[in-house]
Parts: structure tokens; sequence; C-alpha cells
């Protein structure tokens, strides 16, 4: 039997040296100590030994077994260091070449626009709040004194939500504007106030000059004998301060369910320095920033605010409009929201 363990001795070394990766080595493993392997099919036969030959051959063959297990891990750990040298070969890093720099963002052009709005409202008093982005029709529409049969508050122009109607507040929708504030402002704060939203929005427009989603800046202000002087204040300040005072601002007469009188304030279009010229933001020169005028009496009694007692002024900016005008030249507002990194990363 002696001569069967060093049979098997030689035979498991000579198979662990020829074995070239881990899998292979594993299978010798099996082959000569697993359950079945040939050095327990011959263990077992120790039982038909008498006292002495038994334990000379027990003996011999747990040298047999230590000398395998030690040539196995032995030939596991060459594996090993050959696996990483290989690695560290194709993966070699010289530690003394440069270093390269990450690449390093910035801030979306929108959002800086938002900030700077934030800071130049800030510097006169206005303080930042926040409205739902899914909105109520009430506070959409209704509080803001729209009829339900005013066109904005159809399916071509608003996108509503078939789920969650109540009762009391109507259908939700996304909300079209950032006016849905106001009445919320009032009913949440103490008047006099002087507050900016800005969030998004959303409307079924889609062109050179409108994308389906974007975002407004809403300018509320409440307070005694406001009046379109303190309007006008208002909003120049911004405008001058934003696009610089060479910049040329008019105001046009429109309609408004929630301001009386309203107004648009448009300013020379920045594309086509004015001219008009072939143009596919302006067509003549001009850009409309923004709807605004005195606050109408039905939406401060929405809000719970005596109209004969106060009075107030709402303006409405769309941002991205205010970034096209700013110097950029972007002759697409499509183009701040298609991610496309060579436009992005001049800003």
């Amino acid at each position: 039997m002696k001569k069967d363990l060093e049979k098997i001795k030689k035979s498991a070394l000579s198979a662990i040296d020829m074995v070239a990766t881990p899998n292979a080595l594993q299978d010798v493993r099996v082959q000569f100590l697993g359950r079945k392997g040939e050095l327990t099919r011959l263990l077992k036969g120790l039982k038909d030994l008498d006292g002495e030959k038994r334990k000379a051959v027990g003996q011999a063959a747990n040298f047999v077994k230590e000398e395998i297990e030690a040539a196995l891990s032995a030939r596991e750990s060459a594996l090993e260091k050959a696996r990483f040298d290989a690695i560290a070969k194709e993966e070699w890093i010289d530690v003394t070449a440069p270093g390269s720099s990450c690449e390093t963002g910035s801030v979306h052009l929108v959002t800086q626009t938002i900030n700077k709005i934030v800071d130049i409202f800030a510097s006169i008093g206005f303080s930042r709040v926040a409205a739902p982005e899914v909105e109520w029709d009430y506070y959409a529409f209704e509080a803001l004194n729209m009829p339900k049969e005013h066109p904005a508050r159809d399916d071509w122009e608003t996108f509503f939500i078939d789920e969650g109607v109540s009762k009391k507040y109507g259908k939700q929708v996304l909300t079209p504007h950032t006016s849905n504030a106001q009445v919320r402002i009032l009913e949440e704060h103490d008047v006099p106030l002087k507050v900016v939203n800005i969030g998004r929005v959303y409307r079924r427009q889609a062109d050179a000059s409108h994308v389906p989603m974007f975002h407004q800046v809403e300018g509320f202000c409440v307070g005694d004998n406001i009046t379109i002087a303190d309007l006008k204040g208002t909003v120049e300040y911004f405008l001058h301060s934003f696009f610089g005072q060479d910049r040329k601002i008019r105001y046009r007469p429109y309609d408004f369910r929630f301001t009386e009188p309203s107004f648009e304030i448009d300013i020379d279009c920045d594309v086509c320095s004015g001219t008009g010229d072939n143009c596919r933001v302006c067509k003549a020169g001009w850009v409309e920033l923004a709807g605004a005028g005195l606050t109408h009496p039905h939406v401060l009694k929405a809000g719970g605010v005596d109209p004969d007692k106060y009075s107030a002024f709402a303006f409405g900016f769309g941002v991205e409009r205010i970034a096209m005008m700013k110097g950029v030249s972007i002759p697409d507002m499509r183009m701040l929201y298609q991610n496309d990194l060579r436009f992005l990363k001049q800003f």
C-alpha cells in the first residue's frame, strides 16, 4: 500500500505542476483529495489491515496528503501572482507622468438666470416663495377671475391630470403660469407684502420662442395705494439691472383676467439687435418678456384681502426668454433643453 501512496503522490505533484488555471487546480484537488478521490479511496482500505500496519500506512498517508495540500497551496499562490502580474502589466501607470485634470461642470444657463433674478429682486425687498407645480384648477384659473369658458381652460392650452378631482377645487393641472401663487400667498401671508415665485410651468407650445415646459418669475406686491407707477418702477429697475441701462422697453395694453389695467412688456430683440431682419425669434425687432398689471379686485377678494383697503400689482416674466435676450444670441429656445454639451459649455 505504501507503493500505492508513493504513486498517488507523484501523480498528484506532477498534475499540480502542469496546472495553468485556478479551475484546473480545483479539478486536481478533487481528483486526489475529494470524497471520491484517489487518496480517499486508498484510505478506505485501511480497515482491512492489522493494527501496526494500519498505523504505519495511516501516518504515511497523512504525510502524502500534507505534501499534496502544500503543493496545491503553493500552486494557487503562484497562479494568483501570475494573474496580478498580468493585470499590472496591462494597467501599468507611470506615476511620474503629469496628471489629467477632471472636467468640471457649470450651472445651467437657466439656473444662472434664476439666481441673478432672485438677487435683483431681493435687493429691493422681494422675498422668494414657492407654489405647487401640480395645481388645482381653482388656483390656476377660478381664483384668478377666469370664467369656465376661457380658452386657457381647455385641453388645447393646458395639461389636465385625470386623477385627483376635488369637489372644492376642481381638476388638477400642470400649472400653466406662476400666477397660481397669488391667491395661495394671500391665504398664507399677511399684507402688505412683496414676493417673487419662480417655478416650472407647462403649456402646449413649441417653436423657436416657446417650449412645452419653461420657467416663469411671478412678482406680486400688495400694499396701500399701489399704482401703475410702482409697477413700472419695479419692472424697469429689474430690466435695467439685468440687461443694462441702454436696453429699450415698451408697454402694450393687453387683456389679462387677473389684472386691470393690463400690459405686455417688450424688450428690443438681442438676437437681431432690434432690426427684425429674418429673425425667427422676434420677427419685428421686439420680444415679449412679460405680462403685467394692477391686480384685479376679484383676485384680492379670493385671497381674503379687501380691495377697498389694499391694491396690488403683478407681473410674470419668462426666464428662458430673459436668458435669450442677455447677449447670448440663442436663435431657438429649444436649444436650452437639448443637452448638447457643445452648446451648454458656452455658459
